[in-house]
């Protein structure tokens, strides 16, 4: 028998790599310092979560230093309420800024001066033409481009103009600063690109103070030199624009951090992109941002996720150069295997369907004790109440079962969890012909749910007593797109309203076990049999909970895991 471990390889990080690589040789003086810098205009989805884990996870894996910095340079789509998400969802994760939590609007006055520097050394030039112009002069990846007619403009005529825009002279659009590079790149981002913009708008923490604003490029990496990042940490999509990066801070003799890119996150069946995110709360087809159906953290904070799932689905899908799709089962299988060891086993009934045990008294009221946990005794147990009248799930009960059938039908013997073997002899139905109660004999020498004569039965149930059980909301999820992913079109309003998933919310109304009637809100549990659930965090209230399904109890992802 070979004897060669058959364990998993551990995920690849060429981050981690590099960093370890740098430490080897002293490249930073023994340093590590990242940064997650997010732009406050929209809620942090999971494809953050994973950058989040990455910056602050390497950090912390080295002795290192993560900052917190707001990328707040547009102030028409800023807002504090993004910005107390973001804090909220990034120390919700476990992770924590230790005080360093900056923002580009720090820098601002700072950033001013390094433009006023470029045009100082003839690397810098505000140009006049229109924002419609200045696209087309650009050229395409396949013809260079064009240099403005402005490109030529004295250093004084620059800092004269550049002077006046901040002054709020110009309307919005009058005019651009832009680098001095090279129109002929056959980099497009390095013709020429757009430092300052003006915008007459208040901003979210400067007010007024401002009329003018700098471009994402600009801010990035003087930001990250300013606070003296080693490890400035990108995706893919700004693999481009690393040249700039370089060019501002070489052209400027500042202190450099080095760029890298890895790829962003693409997971089956949701839509990671923020602006489309946006569309659907604008436009009300969710609740909110924190509707569980949103892949924002805090929807799937709200839907019952922990941060240990999370934080262990980011460690297991790797960091790497090239783009892939990540399957979301892998996501729930992290899930699964964490509120598997800690949810408690409690009792709901989601499409209630009444069991009457015909030979039981009438009067009578027992208790059956049952564990919260199978396998962790230290979790504790509690009594439930058993009478003649019971709700079991109405999808344990088929009139005409087929032959691998092992719940319940007409003449079939089940067990009831921890409390007794039941046969049904009777079917009731209402005008319609649907099935409303099932009439039951049950065998008193089998209470506990087991038999001392050696029968054994297939199926066990779980039910609650109809006199005892406490009314609840559950709320069942999916997929919002039909087409899931990024195929969803939300810009096209009739190919949004073709991919939405009509069964995206399910809404039930049920019955749980008396101990939960106050649940409090973003309890965890798994009621048995049926899935993992959480009490809802804006619903639930004292004697009324709501219950939102975190995920099912199967685990399709697990199954391809022991087959590999």
């Amino acid at each position: 028998m070979s004897t060669e471990n058959t364990a998993p390889a551990a995920p690849s990080n060429f981050i981690k790599a590099i960093i370890e690589d740098d430490l080897k040789t002293d490249k930073w003086g023994g340093r590590v310092h990242t940064r997650f810098p997010p732009e406050p205009n929209g809620y942090l989805h999971i494809g953050h979560a994973k950058s989040i884990c990455l910056n602050f996870g390497v950090a912390r894996d080295y002795g290192g230093k993560c900052n917190l910095r707001f990328d707040d340079t547009n102030p028409l789509k800023e807002d504090v309420e993004y910005v107390d998400s973001i804090q909220e969802d990034v120390r919700w994760l476990g992770f924590d800024w230790d005080g360093r939590c900056f923002y580009a609007s720090d820098y601002f006055e700072r950033i001013f001066e390094c433009a006023v520097a470029l045009i100082r050394k003839g690397l810098a030039y505000v140009d006049s033409l229109s924002a419609e112009d200045i696209r087309a002069y650009r050229g395409t990846l396949k013809e260079p481009g064009r240099n403005s007619p402005y490109r030529d403009r004295s250093i004084e005529e620059n800092l004269d103009l550049f002077m006046r825009m901040r002054a709020g002279e110009f309307p919005d659009g009058a005019h651009v600063l832009r680098a001095k590079i090279d129109m002929k790149s056959p980099n497009v981002v390095m013709r020429d690109p757009t430092l300052y913009r003006i915008r007459h708008a208040a901003h979210h923490r400067t007010g007024d103070a401002w009329r003018i604003y700098p471009m994402y490029d600009f801010t990035h990496c003087l930001s990250d030199s300013f606070e003296g990042i080693t490890h400035s940490i990108c995706t893919l999509e700004f693999e481009n624009n690393r040249e700039l990066y370089d060019w501002v801070l070489d052209a400027l003799g500042m202190y450099h951090p080095r760029q890298y890119e890895f790829a962003r996150l693409n997971m089956t069946g949701v839509v990671l992109s923020k602006r489309k995110l946006i569309k659907l709360v604008e436009e009300g087809v969710v609740d909110g941002w924190d509707d569980p159906r949103m892949p924002t953290i805090c929807g799937f904070r709200r839907k019952g996720f922990t941060p240990e799932s999370i934080r262990d689905f980011c460690e297991r899908i790797g960091v790497a150069r090239s783009n892939n799709l990540v399957d979301y089962a892998l996501l729930e299988h992290c899930l699964r295997e964490d509120l598997n060891a800690r949810a408690p086993r409690v009792m709901g009934v989601l499409k209630p369907l009444k069991l009457t045990i015909v030979n039981y008294p009438e009067d009578q009221t027992e208790e059956f004790e049952f564990p919260f946990h199978p396998e962790n005794e230290a979790m504790g147990s509690r009594k439930l109440p058993f009478c003649r009248d019971l709700y079991i799930e109405r999808t344990d009960f088929l009139e005409n079962a087929p032959k691998k059938w092992f719940r319940l039908a007409p003449g079939m013997e089940v067990r009831l969890r921890y409390a007794y073997y039941v046969r049904c002899v009777e079917v009731v139905k209402d005008a319609s012909g649907e099935v409303v109660e099932v009439r039951c004999e049950y065998d008193p020498a089998t209470k506990g749910g087991w038999s001392n004569d050696g029968r054994k039965v297939k199926g066990t149930l779980h039910w609650l007593s109809a006199r005892h059980a406490v009314p609840a909301e559950f709320r069942l999820f999916e997929h919002l797109f039909l087409t899931g992913g990024a195929a969803a079109n939300v810009d096209d309003p009739e190919a949004a309203a073709a991919s939405l998933n009509p069964n995206s919310l399910e809404t039930l109304r049920g019955f749980v076990e008396p101990g939960l009637a106050d649940a409090e809100p973003g309890w965890r549990c798994q009621f048995e049999r049926t899935g993992y659930f959480v009490a809802d965090t804006k619903l639930t209230r004292p004697g009324a909970p709501v219950f939102n399904r975190t995920t099912g109890l199967r685990d399709s992802f697990a199954k391809e895991l022991q087959k590999g």
